[in-house]
């Protein structure tokens, strides 16, 4: 693949242009995307104009934005290269993240994240990889610390890589469990009173995790591996009096975790144990004058080293863009505090 930088067509022409040129028509089309979607998507985020000349792509434009599209198609035809997809959020991810740090970034061989300087989550189903900064000094302190936390408004992935990265540890043979919890809050409805087994009156508190697994492994391995047990998923109530050994636990929505539920929660970490605690503070559902634990753990457990803190912002939202205006939305009409 060549990249030159072309001068002005003409006396007036604003800036220069930057021509590419690729070596494989096949890979070219998969980088443009059906009915060029890819460089529709590449032009209205940066600006550009992207024309496509046989083998060649040409991007006009400001000159700075000019050369960061040229990259960007540069990462994701090298991508293609080695025969990974590219998708729109692939886009999304390249025009996010911060790539000066990765030559430095040697391979970790204990977890297998690294490749070539950048984090991936190895799971049965899919290759996971951050889509933002902060995603990705996430997903390095989930492999890292025993204990880490995730916080910030929804959608920015914190359960979601999570449980990706168990699933990662799980199948490397780190952790010889998974056990995911939840705080099963009422939301109008005692549990009590809905129909069903127990099972069946949690499961729909339980949901959101169900759908990562499913994302991650085969339907026919997890079920097996739920009836084995090796993977657990449960109302956090029913951690009481536990000692978790070489298990992988994730509280998810931790922000409905009242200071005794929290403190419950981190005492049942056991040897070769992990634990990965996510939450909005924005969302909290507990009864009016009760302190969220959630809160609590960050007051308290801050000072201490081994445990590390990631937060998120609206800028890290990976769902439908509207989520993200909503969040900000939001956060501009919430009194001082």
């Amino acid at each position: 693949m060549a990249t030159s930088v072309l001068p002005p067509t003409s006396e007036h022409a604003p800036a220069p242009e930057v021509l590419l040129e690729f070596p494989d028509n096949r890979l070219l089309i998969e980088l443009c995307g059906e009915f060029d979607r890819n460089l529709a998507e590449i032009e209205q985020r940066l600006g550009v104009q992207i024309i496509r000349r046989g083998n060649q792509l040409i991007v006009h434009g400001d000159a700075e934005l000019c050369q960061q599209a040229a990259d960007l198609l540069e990462i994701l035809y090298e991508r293609l290269e080695g025969g990974r997809p590219v998708e729109a959020a692939d886009i999304d991810r390249e025009l996010r993240l911060d790539r000066s740090d990765e030559e430095a970034t040697g391979p970790d061989s204990q977890m297998e994240m690294f490749t070539g300087g950048k984090v991936e989550i190895k799971t049965r189903k899919k290759l996971v990889e951050p889509r933002t900064d902060a995603q990705k000094a996430y997903v390095k302190n989930l492999f890292e610390h025993e204990m880490a936390f995730g916080i910030g408004p929804a959608g920015t992935g914190k359960t979601y890589l999570a449980v990706a990265v168990g699933v990662s540890m799980f199948i490397q043979g780190h952790v010889d469990k998974i056990i995911l919890c939840r705080p099963a809050v009422e939301a109008g409805e005692r549990l009590g009173f809905l129909p069903g087994t127990q099972e069946e009156k949690v499961d729909p508190y339980m949901q959101p995790l169900y759908d990562a697994l499913n994302d991650f492994l085969p339907g026919k391995q997890l079920a097996k591996l739920k009836e084995e047990k090796t993977i657990e998923i449960a109302p956090l109530a029913f951690m009481r009096g536990r000692t978790l050994s070489n298990a992988y636990v994730v509280l998810d929505e931790a922000q409905n975790a009242t200071t005794m539920q929290m403190k419950m929660f981190l005492t049942r970490l056991g040897e070769g144990s992990r634990m990965v605690i996510t939450g909005d503070r924005t969302q909290v559902d507990l009864p009016r004058g009760v302190t969220s634990g959630l809160r609590d753990a960050e007051r308290l457990l801050a000072p201490i080293p081994k445990i590390s803190f990631n937060y998120f912002t609206s800028k890290d939202v990976v769902r439908h863009p509207l989520v993200a205006a909503i969040i900000e939305a939001y956060e501009k009409d919430e009194p001082p505090a």
